[in-house]
């Protein structure tokens, strides 16, 4: 039975994968920091077949244990801090993390896995938004970086570092340059949560409106559960190689509006969604839109989930729980 170890597993990512795992029947390890995280809890009792080992991005000698304590084959490390407007406020803990974390994690690996004979495998979480202000359209692997945020710099380093280990030290270690994949298990800060959130609670008369920040921008966006089989494909290679994740179609926030106001039979969304300030970065990118076609031909990886019907999954999945909510207050 092979065993893999992701990091930031009580993640929407993270969930996803370990889920994925299991099923292609691999012992799932994930690594989470300190006994007191609310979501352990939740995550252990829907899925019990994880083995929860502790250990901390920011401390090497933690990694160490754990990886030590795991023997994994592949290591998945989708630990960061990964809202980008919270960066900002908190760059250095973001650099440490989502930066330095995945050196950590790579010397982690050398120190345990240069004793076994099967070399471990290791995935990196490189995003879209190391591309920032973007150089060309679409975006590829050979695009030049632009990051536009202090998660998109480090992110960049994660990428780098990644790529360092693997030419230096002979590590089967890769990248994927994921682009904006979305679902339920989205965290409710993520804009797109945040607004099938508010729409499902709109409409059941929860909230009155919306305040957002920059609608203009625009994303290629995709679903979550379909980009986790990208990362396992990436690791079945012979060879280590970095790839882009992406459905190759960019929308704006005003057209996820669209489709999600539309789902409760809303077609003017404007009277309900202004504009915040508070919610504009510091220095926004405008556009992403990825181009996979090295991920089509060498991985045979495609897209199954269609942006509505990921739109309609969210808004779903938002009414189900709010009307759970209410439900229990009732009792």
């Amino acid at each position: 039975m092979p065993r893999a170890l992701i990091t930031g597993v009580t993640g929407q990512d993270g969930q996803h994968l370990a889920e994925f795992l299991n099923a292609q029947g691999y012992e799932v390890y994930g690594l989470v920091k300190g006994q007191n995280n609310p979501r352990i809890g939740a995550i252990v009792d829907e899925m019990p077949w994880l083995n929860v080992v502790q250990g901390d991005l920011a401390d090497l000698s933690s990694l160490v244990t754990a990886v030590d304590q795991a023997q994994p084959d592949e290591v998945y490390n989708l630990g960061a801090v990964s809202f980008v407007a919270y960066s900002f406020t908190h760059a250095e803990l973001t650099g440490d993390i989502s930066g330095l974390g995945v050196l950590r994690m790579l010397d982690a690996i050398r120190m345990v896995g240069g004793m076994r004979d099967n070399p471990i495998r290791f995935y990196q979480a490189s995003t879209s938004e190391m591309f920032g202000e973007v150089r060309e359209v679409p975006q590829t692997e050979m695009t030049p970086f632009h990051p536009r945020s202090p998660y998109g710099c480090a992110k960049v380093f994660g990428h780098y570092i990644t790529m360092n280990y693997r030419e230096s030290y002979g590590m089967y270690a890769c990248s994927g340059i994921l682009f904006n994949h979305e679902g339920p298990r989205r965290g409710i800060e993520f804009v797109t949560r945040k607004i099938t959130n508010a729409v499902a609670r709109i409409h059941l008369g929860l909230q009155d409106g919306l305040a957002l920040g920059n609608l203009e921008a625009k994303r290629d966006w995709g679903y979550a559960g379909d980009y986790v089989k990208a990362m396992w494909l990436m690791l079945q290679q012979e060879a280590a190689e970095d790839f882009v994740i992406a459905t190759g179609e960019t929308h704006s926030i005003r057209e996820f509006l669209d489709l999600a106001f539309a789902e409760v039979g809303i077609d003017d969304w404007e009277p309900y969604v202004t504009q915040d300030p508070r919610f504009l970065r510091p220095a926004e990118v405008d556009l992403l839109i990825g181009d996979a076609t090295k991920a089509k031909e060498r991985l045979g990886w495609e897209p199954e989930v269609s942006f509505p019907q990921l739109v309609s999954m969210m808004v779903a999945n938002d009414l189900d729980l709010e009307k759970r909510k209410m439900e229990a207050n009732l009792r």
